[in-house]
C-alpha cells in the first residue's frame, strides 16, 4: 500500500492550507488515519488522529485549528490545517492502518513520504 500525499506549501502566518493523501490499495473497510510531523533534529509528533468509529484526537499544539476528516470510502484523508504559526514548519506525513487492524500495537503500518509545509512571514 502505498500513501500519496498531496504536495505542501510555503505560506504567511494566520494563513490555511489543506493536505490530502490516498491510499493506493482499496480495502473494503477503508483506513484509519493520522498525520504526524516532524521538525528536523525533533522527534516526530502526531497532531491528528482519526479511530475506526470516526472520532478524532488532536495534539495540543494544533488543537482548534487543523482539523483531520476522510472521505466515504475512508481512503483518503484530508489535513484542514488553519492560523497557521511559524511553529507548524515541519514535513507533514499521513499514516494509516486498514481499519480492522486500526489501533495495532505495531503502529501504523503505511506512511506517506511527507511533505513541507514552511509557514513565514
Amino acid at each position: 500500500v502505498q500513501l500519496v500525499e498531496s504536495t505542501g506549501g510555503s505560506v504567511q502566518p494566520g494563513d490555511s492550507l489543506r493536505l490530502s493523501c490516498a491510499a493506493s490499495v482499496y480495502d473494503k473497510n477503508g483506513y484509519c488515519w493520522a498525520w504526524f510531523r516532524q521538525i528536523e533534529g525533533k522527534e516526530r509528533e502526531r497532531v491528528a488522529r482519526i479511530g475506526a468509529d470516526g472520532s478524532t484526537l488532536y495534539s495540543a499544539s494544533v488543537q482548534g485549528r487543523f482539523s483531520i476528516a476522510q472521505d466515504n470510502s475512508k481512503m483518503i484523508t484530508f489535513l484542514q490545517m488553519n492560523d497557521l504559526k511559524p511553529d507548524d514548519t515541519a514535513k507533514y506525513y499521513c499514516a494509516a492502518n486498514p481499519l480492522l487492524d486500526c489501533y495495532s500495537s505495531r503502529g501504523f503500518a503505511h506512511w506517506g513520504q511527507g511533505t513541507q509545509v514552511i509557514v513565514s512571514t
